[in-house]
């Protein structure tokens, strides 16, 4: 092996070696640690057992940041609720789980598209502000009924901005 050889593999050795120390003692040291996702878990097992999945719907919410909590539980083809009524200028917190397999959960027309994974409990945030029908499909094949996996929220006149 040529001399310059050996000095450029020795010094990409080297550098290689500074950088991994340097990136061991940061993750450590320098509280570079994931932060906490947040994310809501549930047993898919005993997704019935809950009381806010026992009867999936639309419930009055006890936190000022929205009006209404809507409950959706996705199993094999079908969304329970059905279809849900929300008096139109409310502000509802989605909450999707699934006790099967994972599912989709996007409302056509809406930014709200989420996956519903058994063990876990997706949310999302949404003021209905015109009334109307939004389609609620699955966007994950789930199985030979997928296509039939659909479901409706009916925004409704008289909510919180026609009072």
């Amino acid at each position: 092996m040529h001399k310059f050889e050996k000095i450029w593999l020795s010094a990409g050795t080297a550098s290689l070696a500074i950088f991994l120390i340097i990136i061991g003692i940061s993750a450590v040291h320098g509280g570079h640690t994931p932060a906490a996702s947040g994310i809501e878990t549930i047993n898919p097992e005993h997704v019935r057992d809950d009381a806010r999945f026992k009867e999936p719907g639309l419930k009055e919410s006890a936190d000022d940041d929205y009006d209404y909590d809507l409950y959706f539980v996705a199993s094999a083809f079908m969304y329970e609720p059905g279809e849900v009524e929300i008096p139109s200028g409310s502000t509802v917190k989605i909450h999707v789980t699934s006790p099967d397999v994972v599912h989709g959960f996007q409302v056509v027309g809406t930014n709200i598209n989420m996956i519903a994974e058994p063990g876990l409990i997706s949310t999302y945030e949404m003021t209905f502000d015109e009334p109307g029908e939004h389609l609620i499909v699955c966007n994950e094949y789930c199985g030979v009924g997928h296509t039939d996996m659909t479901s409706m929220i009916n925004v409704v006149a008289g909510g919180a901005d026609n009072e």
